[in-house]
């Protein structure tokens, strides 16, 4: 296991990496280009760049969160050829640079979706929350409004500007697609690159659906352990794996996250592990801190469903929350992910010295 910080980048980041180094035990990021867009062909010269910082801060970059597909992939459309190929140029060149794990997403419109970003808690801080309830009495473009208008300042992943303001066409470009039709778009994707992901050994890392169901009536396919094998077996290919998040497929309590993690050994890449608090199962809950007494979660149990299967990919907490006055993106700021890796690295710990 080697634990990470997801990081942003210069610019857009207010965690820098001489603070995400003095985090013990952390050594490598899980970073991205956050300037291109969906579509776009990273060039080597600027992936060699951010390796360059990176590194010259005294990490690594353990792995790429997030190269988005873009959506004429998700749609099916004929345009989706052209991205296809610009995603393998791309993978052509993190591959020449030596990083070999990508985690990505197959989510129509929007990446995940909360619908408060600073709710107030027991303790003090505040976290991001759901409520059903919101998500069915509002409008969407109302909705990703007044989530831009609250993100800090702050460009957040899967809420970027260009996507914003074009919601209204994105949901007419998906009326017609089905989960059927979505799962089929997402095997032709993987298909068409796993060639590549042989030749560079990249592990492609797919992110569940967050929250784990339809949202504003949209598809999702990545939601639990039947439709995650169900993808791992359409491409029978040890470089398609998972990203398991115990804090996405956390959402629905029917999903028994140890059993997932000990179903699918060898084809967990990536892992982001965050607790949650259920008020209303299904409709209302809260992030918390990662200890497991603060939420619903035993993350004794998931760290040791990890450890059991002999996981050794890039882990690294998830949303924390906004404690002692810190003004970050929402979910990103540095404390609360700092003493979460800290708890985290103190169970793995705790687990090997145990298991000998």
């Amino acid at each position: 296991m080697k634990m990470t910080l997801r990081w942003f980048g210069t610019g857009y980041d207010s965690v820098t990496l001489d603070k995400i180094r003095q985090i013990p035990g952390v050594k490598g990021v899980i970073t991205t280009l956050y300037s291109t867009k969906p579509g776009e062909v990273w060039t080597r010269e600027a992936i060699r760049a951010l390796k360059e910082e990176v590194e010259a801060a005294g990490l690594e970059i353990s792995g790429i969160e997030s190269v988005n597909i873009h959506d004429d992939i998700k749609i099916g459309l004929p345009t989706r050829d052209q991205y296809i190929e610009n995603y393998i140029k791309t993978l052509e060149n993190l591959g020449e640079e030596g990083i070999k794990m990508v985690c990505y997403n197959f989510m129509p419109v929007f990446d995940w979706t909360r619908t408060d970003l600073a709710k107030p808690r027991h303790d003090g801080s505040t976290v991001l929350s759901y409520d059903q309830n919101v998500v069915d009495s509002i409008d969407p473009q109302v909705f990703f409004d007044q989530t831009d208008a609250n993100s800090n300042g702050f460009v957040m992943p899967g809420w970027e500007p260009e996507r914003l303001a074009h919601v209204k066409e994105l949901f007419d470009a998906y009326k017609n697609v089905t989960e059927e039709d979505l799962f089929n778009n997402l095997v032709y994707f993987l298909k068409a690159i796993m060639p590549t992901c042989d030749k560079y050994d990249i592990n492609m890392a797919i992110h569940p659906d967050d929250p784990a169901w339809p949202v504003f009536n949209l598809p999702r396919i990545i939601t639990g352990k039947e439709n995650i094998h169900r993808m791992l077996k359409a491409v029978d290919n040890p470089h398609n794996g998972l990203t398991l998040c115990t804090g996405s497929l956390g959402t629905n309590l029917d999903n028994d996250i140890p059993d997932i993690i000990r179903s699918m050994p060898g084809r967990i890449h990536f892992a982001h592990v965050r607790n949650l608090q259920h008020w209303i199962p299904g409709k209302l809950f809260e992030e918390a801190a990662h200890l497991s007494s603060d939420g619903t979660f035993d993350m004794y149990e998931i760290m040791k469903a990890l450890h059991d299967i002999g996981f050794e990919g890039p882990i690294r907490p998830d949303h924390g929350r906004t404690v002692w006055g810190e003004v970050c993106m929402p979910g990103y700021g540095l404390y609360d992910r700092a003493m979460g890796a800290c708890y985290l690295n103190g169970l793995w710990e705790a687990i090997e010295k145990s298991s000998k």
